[in-house]
């Protein structure tokens, strides 16, 4: 069982031609409503490839009987939900430009309750976007632990990270996100990488770098596909690593399943809208890296 520890929440994602300068504006030339949240969108990702995953997070008195929360339910999700009553499910706003370049504003609702929640003991958790000193007890209480800083990487502070970091055994990250561990810990690239068991660093069309304790560094290309929307790729690349680990999987076979996971979600609008089964996963896998015992077994 994979727990997954974070937000839940409603993404608006807009489209817009670039992103303006401070004090301008730009025309919206797309704006759709999604379901999101990180942890939701791993958790909903990994149960669609089959594994068996529990979305631990914070809820408002609009999730209840929501078109949301029977998606969830479909897809086999376990919920173990802090729901509050008088606040609403978090909302991301998200404006990408023509360029893939993507900012994001984020209104926390009822994942606030993170700030003063005493997180469960699980053996088997990943750590996505939610409030850092949760996910600092939440690692002081887990058996396995992965840690993804996602776009909260801001509200940690240089104490909060490290202790995160000495406890996690996999550690996920972009290149901005690496570029802000860098500036907060005052470390290098490897140097960070070297804090964790394992570190995955993901940098979009450029593919992603898995580095091992002790091991060369090894880099699997991103999969050539008509990207639509890039948000949610990253979620979907930790969905496909994670559910491959928890099979027994080799950690760069793991690394390609989550390539292969994540060039499915870039081809449609929204973080959930088009997360492959295990099959469908496999073919693309299959005809992208070849023939692989391990992921045909």
């Amino acid at each position: 069982m994979i727990s997954v520890a974070g937000h839940t929440a409603i993404d608006h994602i807009c489209r817009v031609p670039s992103l303006p300068p401070p004090n301008t504006s730009m025309e919206i030339a797309d704006h759709q409503v999604f379901f999101g949240g990180g942890a939701a969108n791993i958790a909903a990702g990994i149960a669609r490839l089959g594994g068996a995953t529990t979305l631990v997070s914070a809820v408002g008195g609009d999730f209840r009987g929501s078109d949301y929360e029977r998606w969830l339910e479909s897809l086999g999700v376990r919920l173990n939900l802090y729901r509050i009553p008088d606040a609403h499910t978090a909302t991301a706003f998200m404006f990408t430009d023509d360029r893939g370049d993507q900012v994001t504003f984020f209104e926390w609702g009822a994942s606030r309750i993170f700030s003063e929640t005493e997180p469960p003991a699980l053996p088997f958790v990943h750590m996505a976007t939610a409030d850092p000193a949760f996910n600092v007890k939440l690692a002081g209480k887990a058996e396995f632990s992965s840690f993804d800083p996602g776009q909260d990487l801001y509200r940690y502070s240089k104490g909060q990270l490290l202790s995160i970091l000495s406890r996690a055994s996999i550690l996920f990250a972009n290149h901005h996100e690496v570029d802000g561990m860098c500036r907060i810990l005052s470390l290098g690239r490897t140097e960070i990488a070297n804090l964790v068991p394992m570190a995955v660093f993901t940098r979009g069309r450029e593919g992603s770098s898995l580095l091992v304790r002790g091991e060369v560094e090894r880099k699997v290309p991103a999969l050539p596909v008509r990207m639509v929307d890039p948000t949610g790729a990253g979620d979907a690349y930790r969905a496909g690593f994670l559910t491959a680990y928890a099979r027994g999987l080799d950690p760069l076979t793991c690394t390609k399943i989550g390539t292969t996971t994540a060039s499915f979600v870039v081809e449609a609008p929204g973080c959930q809208t088009r997360l492959p089964d295990w099959e469908t996963m496999r073919e693309r896998y299959l005809s992208s890296f070849g023939p692989d015992s391990e992921v045909t077994g």
